[in-house]
């Protein structure tokens, strides 16, 4: 008798079998891995206290495809994320396979608890829902055991107000003039020009501007006000060779650009390499030709090399804190924050190696022969990282012949009155101006300049006289060695490392 064996599907038949997603399932399905792998670098810097970026940053980087869903879905995890990790644990029913993946598990028990049941295709989705009585369950248990009523009541703890501030646009000129983009943005908007920084402009809060042709094309930069006056602090000549030290995610880079009209250099110097990757993005979304992107170290570069032998100006902007952007970076919603560790020991000891290494960095930036200006900004609140910085660097800075200057003297919020020459440094408050940034500027005093022949970590190092040229700025002014002296006396002068002169 004749055996027949069944024909078996083609693996091709079996794929054309499975229900295909709707665009729904599509759109779902993705936002919340995409939501998971930005959650994961948030605790993950959260953790160690060493952020790559902001909350709004890592959503809002090209390879995040659904932003606003993205963004909701990780603002409202980490809203509710102490909730959910207690039922999690209450429920214990994750084992070793998902533990791996928790992040997007703590994404899809939101919505399964909290959120709007409009898909879950996908393996996590249906593991997590085939035990949604037990979840359930578990957040009962957790609201009898906190003696609370509902949900929302075990998020009031919590909660932090409302900040509500103006949202700013700096226009990049060198895509477009700022009374183009005035024209564009009044179509939509109540928009005016900032009164202190030059190509800034001022809209309503919580304007959502990043889908925006003009922010999608790079005609504008979504930037804080007080971030944007930082490269405005520096402002760098065009035609002069300009270093970032601490680039990344590069608005402030992009602006020094712009300042510069696009003519001599920036080097931008970023050492992660996952903030290089946002750099390269802003810089080719800015269109600027003059910026030369560096993956290093600023603390490795020597500055008598040829390549930076040259800098005129320093933009400083290192690792900080962050305490003064805690409401725009969304700190209120990372577990730290909710664990009140920004008192504890652990912080003032971190304080304490920033400021370290923010004197460092600073100390470094000095010793480039040909800088004239240096700007040293954080977005930090703690007189430790910013007036103590400055205060002890500063007999340092004069022996290279530097002083404080004055940026913005119309500004009325100026540094702390705790070292000498405190006017000149610039502060904004966090309740007042919605951010809390530090500025200090450093310029060079006309006729001090550091000898290329002598060693940059002298702290005795000679001084020469600059002189004057007819038809040229106090920026463009060039050493020029008085020829009444003859090379005799250059000879004496670059062979004494100790002695200083003033020429008349």
């Amino acid at each position: 008798m004749a055996r027949f064996k069944a024909k078996q599907p083609s693996s091709g038949a079996a794929e054309k079998k499975k229900p295909r997603m709707s665009n729904a399932e599509r759109s779902a399905y993705f936002s919340r891995r995409e939501a998971a792998k930005v959650l994961r670098s948030v605790l993950q810097g959260d953790a160690h206290r060493r952020a790559v970026a902001t909350i709004k940053s890592l959503v809002y980087s090209p390879s995040i495809k659904n932003k606003k869903a993205t963004f909701a879905l990780v603002c409202q995890t980490l809203k509710h994320l102490p909730i959910i990790k207690d039922v999690l644990e209450g429920a214990n029913i994750l084992n070793s396979r998902w533990k791996r993946q928790v992040e997007l598990v703590y994404i899809i028990t939101y919505d399964i608890l909290f959120g709007q049941e409009i898909s879950f295709v996908g393996d996590a989705e249906k593991f997590l829902l085939q035990r949604k009585v037990s979840l359930q369950s578990a957040l009962a248990r957790l609201l009898v055991r906190k003696k609370m009523k509902c949900i929302e009541d075990l998020l009031d703890r919590y909660q932090t107000p409302d900040v509500s501030k103006p949202r700013y646009v700096r226009v990049n000129t060198l895509k477009l003039d700022v009374d183009s983009a005035l024209i564009d943005l009044r179509k939509q908007y109540m928009v005016e020009k900032d009164d202190l920084v030059p190509d800034l402009l001022k809209l309503p809060p919580k304007c959502d501007l990043h889908d925006h042709p003009l922010v999608m094309n790079g005609s504008v930069f979504m930037q804080g006000k007080a971030s944007s006056m930082v490269a405005a602090a520096l402002d760098p000549d065009p035609g002069w060779e300009v270093l970032d030290a601490c680039a990344a995610p590069g608005n402030k880079t992009v602006h020094l650009a712009a300042l510069m009209r696009g003519k001599g250099k920036v080097i931008a110097c970023e050492l992660n390499k996952e903030r290089i990757k946002r750099l390269a993005d802003t810089v080719r979304l800015s269109g600027a030709c003059n910026i030369e992107v560096f993956h290093g170290d600023f603390l490795s570069l020597d500055p008598k090399d040829p390549p930076y032998s040259k800098v005129r100006a320093i933009l400083l902007d290192p690792s900080c804190s962050g305490s003064g952007t805690v409401a725009e970076r969304l700190d209120h919603l990372l577990p730290s924050h909710a664990a009140g560790q920004s008192a504890n020991v652990d912080e003032t000891e971190r304080l304490t190696k920033l400021a370290s290494f923010q004197k460092k960095v600073l100390t470094h930036a000095l010793c480039f022969p040909q800088v004239e200006r240096i700007v040293y900004s954080t977005c930090s609140i703690h007189q430790i990282e910013n007036e103590d910085v400055v205060k002890s660097i500063l007999p340092l800075a004069a022996s290279h012949g530097f002083r404080l200057g004055t940026p913005f003297p119309q500004w009325h919020r100026r540094g702390l009155p705790v070292l000498e020459g405190f006017e000149h440094l610039v502060r904004t408050d966090p309740v007042e101006d919605k951010e809390g940034f530090f500025i200090a500027l450093f310029v060079r005093e006309e006729g001090s300049v550091i000898h290329p022949s002598l060693s940059p970590d002298s702290s005795h190092l000679s001084l020469v006289k600059r002189t004057k040229r007819k038809n040229l700025s106090k920026k463009e002014a060039r050493i020029r060695m008085p020829t009444l002296y003859g090379g005799m006396f250059k000879m004496f002068l670059y062979s004494k490392p100790s002695f200083r002169v003033n020429l008349k």
